[in-house]
């Protein structure tokens, strides 16, 4: 249990800092191809932007923190419960919030703090009422099923987001969200791991499932991070990655609480997702006037 928390907490620093380095970086790129009119027909990014966004120095080194935090995830995942490890894991919006202030310059609203604040008293909650993890194993079909839905998941949300435009990104930074779950779900019963067989793991669906959600969800993540806030986009992919993995942990895989204490981690559970959801709604309007300040300031922002 000390280590799963351990790997947790490390695991949310990581997604937290590459969040805000990748930020900057889809901002910066967001901002040149706007000037040049880059962006499709419902005023989102080009795929030729979000191409461009990940290739810039800020997006590269947070995609390295990425992916030390998806191994750490990936252990904490095993170690424990899902409702608690995604939950700690998506505590990365407090480390988000803290750094987007620093570095992108945001200015954090009373009811962001305090719906942050909220969300850190729900991870303690958790904490507390957590038990130990139930099992590794499922049954093939939901191995397949998990893969069907990552993948319809990822098509159809890269299509509804391309519609939306540039109202997309809470909607974006929540198909990311279940991307991502889809893929702590994935890791958790992935066969070939206890023991190790190379076979069995390239036999598994839930292997290439792993791979849809996690390449699909970061690819939905840079587009909310470029139309949207950043505190907006990563609260609402809290929302995503918490809710379906807890659920499924608990009705499938035999996660549970301690004795007497469900009551504890379904508040917890409850408060944490409904915080997150107060994260996004007040963040992504902050976000919002604040890019509408820096485009205003900025060259490409000004009228020719």
């Amino acid at each position: 249990m000390i280590l799963g928390l351990v790997t947790a907490v490390a695991a949310s620093a990581c997604y937290g800092t590459g969040s805000v380095l990748q930020a900057l970086g889809t901002r910066r790129s967001a901002r040149e191809e706007a000037a040049s009119g880059a962006v499709t027909e419902h005023g989102g990014p080009s795929l030729s932007s979000t191409a461009k966004a990940a290739v810039t120095w800020e997006f590269i080194l947070g995609t390295v923190l990425d992916f030390v935090g998806f191994g750490l995830g990936a252990l904490a995942a095993r170690l424990l419960p899902l409702f608690l490890s995604q939950t700690i894991i998506s505590a990365n919006l407090v480390i988000t919030a803290v750094l987007s202030v620093r570095l992108l310059g945001l200015r954090l609203r009373q009811l962001e703090w305090l719906s942050i604040g909220v969300l850190c008293s729900a991870l303690v909650l958790l904490a507390v009422a957590a038990g130990p993890e139930g099992g590794h194993h499922a049954a093939r079909s939901f191995h397949w099923w998990l893969l069907i839905g990552s993948v319809v998941l990822i098509a159809g949300g890269a299509l509804v987001v391309r519609r939306l435009g540039a109202s997309g990104a809470i909607v974006a930074g929540l198909l990311s969200g279940l991307g991502f779950g889809a893929l702590g779900i994935g890791v958790r019963v992935l066969d070939g791991v206890e023991p190790f067989s190379l076979g069995a793991l390239l036999a598994d669906p839930a292997l290439y499932a792993i791979l849809v959600g996690g390449i699909g969800g970061m690819y939905l993540h840079t587009i909310a991070l470029q139309i949207g806030s950043v505190n907006g986009a990563t609260a609402a992919l809290v929302v995503g990655e918490t809710v379906v993995p807890g659920a499924v942990g608990v009705l499938w895989l035999g996660d549970s609480s301690r004795d007497g204490l469900g009551w504890m981690a379904a508040f917890g559970f409850v408060l944490a997702v409904v915080s997150a959801v107060g994260v996004a709604y007040f963040g992504d309007e902050g976000g919002a006037l604040h890019a509408a300040e820096e485009d205003a300031k900025s060259p490409a922002g000004s009228p020719n």
